[in-house]
């Protein structure tokens, strides 16, 4: 069956299928490939990057976790002493005004990636540290006298068919509100919300299926950037559309009144994710959702056929304790 729920984990606590997720920001084999695709990205920045009402302090809580967790999972790419963080990859170094959210200086040297990023002109210390990490980056404050919550900013380069600009400044349950099915997440808002700035940090899993390799699927690009939709179009190789999966991670910022999300995306040609029991739980994943949540996952047609065919396949069993979703 399929189904809309929070589906979170404790980072680093619980395990997510007999393995215990420890990481926030991934540096691997993907970094190149997704900074340039950031950088391409950047020129309608505009409709990206952007804040509202957030506020110094809850700045200045997720500029230090992100520069220190940045530096911490990178296994040696960056170094942050509190004020300057450096990126031996892509070849520059950046001072940054944690209280006043500026990057105060930006020195370039000799990387194996400068090229990436040799025109990116950072506007600021948030901007800075988006640009040297896979994941994007999403920034929930909450008021402490009147509970109130509200998306405070968005750095986000990469989105699955959705608008940082349609969200920026709403609340939680007005963000989730599209969501085909969300009622109970909906229903349980107040709790969650409590929950992402006193508690964790989380972890957790969101998956769709696409048929572009594509990291960027901004709505507003043309259909030939994201492929054909699966609303329109059924792809001849269903074994090539990809398999895209959201790895979220929720870090409260108490001191700011707050929560900082990281969004890293995996895509994976169908045929090369599957096994027999994914293979199986997607199937049924498929045939258990409404017309409605088959919409919203750009599904109608694609989902049917796709269902179909997985059924008829004949796929290797699970032997490395992975689900669909991990």
């Amino acid at each position: 069956m399929y189904s809309v729920a929070a589906g979170m984990f404790r980072l680093g606590v619980q395990p997510v299928d007999g393995r215990t997720e420890t990481h926030t920001f991934a540096f691997d084999r993907q970094y190149a490939a997704f900074l340039t695709e950031k950088v391409a990205a950047r020129a309608q920045l505009q409709r990206s990057y952007v804040l509202a009402g957030l506020r110094p302090e809850l700045r200045a809580g997720v500029l230090r976790r992100v520069a220190e967790q940045a530096a911490r999972d990178s296994g040696g790419v960056l170094s942050w002493d509190g004020r300057v963080l450096s990126n031996a990859a892509l070849g520059w170094a950046g001072v940054l005004d944690v209280d006043r959210g500026t990057l105060e200086d930006l020195r370039r040297f000799r990387g194996p990636l400068s090229a990436v990023v040799g025109d990116v002109e950072p506007l600021d210390a948030l901007d800075f540290l988006a640009m040297n990490v896979q994941e994007d980056l999403s920034v929930l404050a909450v008021d402490p006298v009147t509970g109130a919550d509200h998306l405070a900013a968005l750095h986000v380069l990469l989105p699955e068919k959705w608008a940082p600009l349609d969200k920026i400044g709403r609340p939680f349950t007005q963000v989730h509100a599209p969501v085909a099915g969300a009622g109970p997440l909906l229903a349980s808002a107040p709790r969650l919300v409590q929950a992402l700035v006193t508690r964790g940090p989380f972890v957790r899993f969101v998956w769709g299926v696409t048929p572009s390799g594509r990291l960027d699927h901004h709505p507003d690009l043309p259909p030939e950037c994201s492929g054909p939709d699966g609303n329109e179009g059924v792809p001849a190789d269903l074994g090539g559309v990809f398999l895209r999966v959201e790895r979220q991670t929720l870090h409260p910022v108490p001191e700011g009144s707050g929560a900082l999300f990281t969004i890293r995306t995996y895509l994976t040609p169908l045929r090369d994710a599957l096994t027999a029991e994914r293979a199986a739980a997607l199937a049924a994943a498929l045939g258990g959702m409404t017309p409605e949540q088959r919409q919203y996952k750009g599904l109608t047609r694609l989902g049917p056929a796709l269902e179909g065919w997985l059924r008829k396949q004949r796929f290797a069993p699970e032997t490395a304790g992975r689900s669909l979703s991990g």
